[in-house]
Order: C-alpha cells, then sequence, then structure tokens
C-alpha cells in the first residue's frame, strides 16, 4: 500500500495520546505520518480500555474503545487499533472466550469492536497492532484495581490475534517484533523508561515497523 495521502485513523490509549514521549509529534502515528506523507488523525486517550469498565473508575478512561468509533473521521482509508494493556492492567471486564459477541467480556468486545469498525468503514483497510510487553505483566493474579486478572498478558494478546485472525484483520504482533522488552535493563533504558510507556526512540521504532507492515498489504 502506498500511504502518501492516505487518511489514517489510530484509535489507541495513552501510548497513542503520546504518553512518554517529549511532544506529540514524537508519536509513532505523527512520525509515519512525517515519513510517508499520509494524513494522521489520532485518537488516543490515557487509561482507556478495549471493553467497558463494568465499575466506573475515571470518567476519560472509561471511554472505552468501542463507544469511541463513531467519533473518528467518517472517510478513513486505513483505521489502526492499538490497545489491550490497559485491559489486563486495570480493567474489570471478566476476560471470556473466543466467540464471545457482547461486551461484558473482553473477548466479546474485541469481537463488538471489529463489528463496528466494519460497519463504519466497510471500504477502509482495518489493521490490528498487539501491546508490547511491558513490566508487571506476569507477576500478580490482581490487577490494579484489585480485581482479579484472567491470565497474563499475554492471554490478552492472544485473544487479540484470535479476534483478529475470526475477522480477517491483519495483525502487527507488536508483542513478538517490537524489539521493545522492558524486562531486558538496556532495552528499557532506550525504549520504554517507565516500563509502559515508549519514549521518542521507542515510538520510532514502532513507526518503522507500522510503516513497514502497512506497505505489505
Amino acid at each position: 500500500m502506498d500511504l502518501a495521502g492516505k487518511k489514517i485513523a489510530f484509535l489507541g490509549d495513552s501510548i497513542t495520546e503520546g504518553c512518554g514521549t517529549s511532544s506529540i509529534e514524537h508519536t509513532f502515528w505523527n512520525v509515519l505520518g512525517q515519513k510517508t506523507g499520509a494524513q494522521v488523525f489520532g485518537y488516543g486517550i490515557g487509561g482507556t480500555r478495549i471493553a467497558p469498565q463494568r465499575v466506573p473508575s475515571d470518567p476519560r478512561a472509561d471511554q472505552d474503545f468501542i463507544s469511541r468509533v463513531d467519533g473518528m473521521i467518517p472517510d478513513a482509508d486505513v483505521v489502526v487499533v492499538f490497545g489491550g494493556t490497559n485491559d489486563f492492567g486495570h480493567g474489570d471486564a471478566p476476560f471470556g472466550t473466543r466467540g464471545d459477541q457482547t461486551s461484558e467480556t473482553f473477548c466479546g468486545a474485541l469481537h463488538v469492536l471489529f463489528t463496528k469498525l466494519y460497519e463504519r468503514y466497510p471500504a477502509a483497510q482495518l489493521v490490528v497492532m498487539t501491546p508490547t510487553h511491558r513490566l508487571s505483566e506476569t507477576d500478580s493474579v490482581m490487577n490494579e484495581f484489585g480485581v482479579r486478572r484472567s491470565g497474563n498478558l499475554r492471554a490478552y494478546v492472544q485473544a487479540i490475534r484470535d479476534a483478529a485472525e475470526d475477522f480477517a484483520v491483519p495483525v502487527l504482533d507488536l508483542f513478538r517484533v517490537s524489539g521493545i522488552q522492558p524486562s531486558v535493563p538496556a532495552l528499557r533504558e532506550a525504549y520504554m523508561p517507565d516500563g509502559l510507556h515508549p519514549n521518542d526512540a521507542g515510538h520510532a521504532k514502532i513507526a518503522d515497523k507500522l510503516i513497514g507492515f502497512l506497505q505489505t498489504l
């Protein structure tokens, strides 16, 4: 795909919003726009999750991905979804199982999200990116809100892969190929100092991975 001039919408959380970068210009999606000539539109809100929160926690962070689809530009050529780490980190929706079709569970919310995106953008190219590695992805059965987790971050990543396969959505698997792994001290220092949000160098790395991936579609 030639990205020049394409309208690309990015639905995400604090990473898409730019937390961890020195400025919004250094977010992965703005870097992509600068390098390719694509028209980029960022819809990142810190703390947000793919699945709706069952018990309200914060009005801003409780704006789940599903509820925000209709607020994006209506004529996107490409839509990139990048989330899931907050569902693991502090979401209270049950994990669910593959085949769930309601937003009551994380797995079901993925089904609802992809369905809604295809309804709004039937001619667009949908793409999903899995979460990168983070610190504290396996070391507790309780999340940040004291809710019992279902599995570890790897399980949420696999659910995203499975849902994307079910909907024939291409996956850029950052969990596998980003080169960002904060449990390795040198990589944490270089790309993700706080263990969760990539810095400018980390965003540049993600941008390059995404550009190369989109150009294959």
